[in-house]
């Protein structure tokens, strides 16, 4: 039988903490450790069992803060006055997100931090699974090669800045949090035989009209070469805001002629998050969109962008930056229209609602 596009439609918010939160790649982090039981690099998709390295062991009000060491961390030297805690393996997602969720239950979220935490988290020699890269590909548009595709060590990644922004203190809470712009750059290619060590931190505190806004970056490297920087620019909402720079209110501007369209179905919800070990429910359930102000479920940001990153897949060079803004959400189901037009030094392109035009996305490759 089909999966249900809408199956999460009618769950209760306990359904949500305990249920569609959970880390979904389990089974195929346990089938891939039995498939190659000699090896030892960090597995991309720990067990969700895995609560005492994500710090979430019975813990849903952030009692174990990040300075105190878990079991397999240690502390190492940072970078500008930041200390690092190096992780034994990648966090679990699942629990993280329980965390998370269970802070909007009234008497159970902590305080937050008044700036951001001088901590780096890291892990060493992360390895990719091959199917999972290839589920990722088929999800996003890529076609199927053993060179990493940009976004994908954002994936790779992730789980440790989850970790990072569900500690307790941070100054954003990350229910309700809007993904507002995200830059990757690729110093090299990135081939699937090769293990990644990441580190990430959070910078850059600031005002914004509707509240408070940083950054997260997250850096890959191998043998002591950064290879891959990500940073992502997250929005907290705050009904005290105030102080950041307004936005240009004016006439929007005509769409450009479309390339492409892209009719993107729920699926696309529930497909990202199963790849990507993103489980917020604000992707895959119109109760967990609902909570948050949406009418429906909408598509993942980072899915947008790979999704048009894969339509310029032939025409990208070995080492660029693929900078984007995200601007209104692409909901589940409709149609996007894709344009990309070729400047001096790259590309500029964009992703629009085919329906009436308004703006989902907007971009450069430099």
């Amino acid at each position: 039988m089909a999966p249900r596009d809408h199956e999460d439609d009618d769950l209760t918010l306990h359904d949500l903490i305990e249920g569609p939160t959970r880390d979904l790649t389990a089974a195929r982090a346990a089938a891939q450790a039995q498939s190659h039981p000699q090896s030892h690099p960090t597995q991309a998709h720990p067990s969700s069992d895995d609560h005492e390295v994500d710090g979430t062991s019975g813990d849903p009000q952030g009692s174990q803060p990040h300075d105190r060491r878990g079991e397999g961390e240690r502390e190492e030297a940072g970078s500008e006055g930041r200390r690092r805690v190096a992780l034994s393996r990648l966090p679990a997602s699942g629990a993280l997100y329980r965390r998370a969720l269970l802070g909007v239950v009234p008497g159970v979220g902590g305080r937050r931090g008044a700036d951001v935490p001088g901590l780096e988290l890291g892990v060493s020699g992360v390895a990719v699974d091959q199917r999972h890269l290839a589920d990722y590909d088929r999800v996003c548009g890529f076609r199927l090669t053993d060179r990493l595709p940009a976004t994908y060590l954002h994936v790779l990644g992730f789980p440790l800045s989850l970790r990072l922004m569900t500690g307790p203190g941070f100054p954003i809470p990350l229910t309700g949090v809007v993904h507002v712009a995200n830059r990757i750059t690729v110093h090299r290619p990135v081939e699937v035989g090769e293990s990644v060590d990441f580190h990430t931190y959070a910078e850059n505190l600031r005002p914004h009209e509707r509240g408070r806004q940083l950054d997260v970056v997250l850096v890959g490297s191998i043998g002591g070469e950064e290879v891959w920087r990500g940073v992502s620019t997250y929005l907290g909402k705050e009904r005290a805001a105030g102080g950041g720079p307004r936005r240009d209110r004016g006439d929007r501007p005509a769409p450009p002629a479309a390339s492409a369209r892209w009719r993107v179905t729920p699926r696309v919800g529930t497909g990202y998050a199963r790849v990507s070990s993103d489980h917020n429910p604000i992707h895959t359930s119109k109760l967990g969109a609902r909570l948050f102000g949406f009418p429906r479920p909408i598509a993942h940001g980072m899915w947008s962008k790979a999704r048009c990153l894969a339509a310029l897949e032939p025409r990208l060079p070995e080492a660029y930056t693929v900078d984007v803004s995200f601007k209104l959400p692409v909901p589940l189901p409709s149609t996007v229209a894709f344009s990309a037009s070729p400047t001096g030094e790259g590309w500029d392109f964009a992703l629009h609602s085919a329906r009436d035009g308004r703006p989902h996305l907007v971009g450069s490759v430099r």
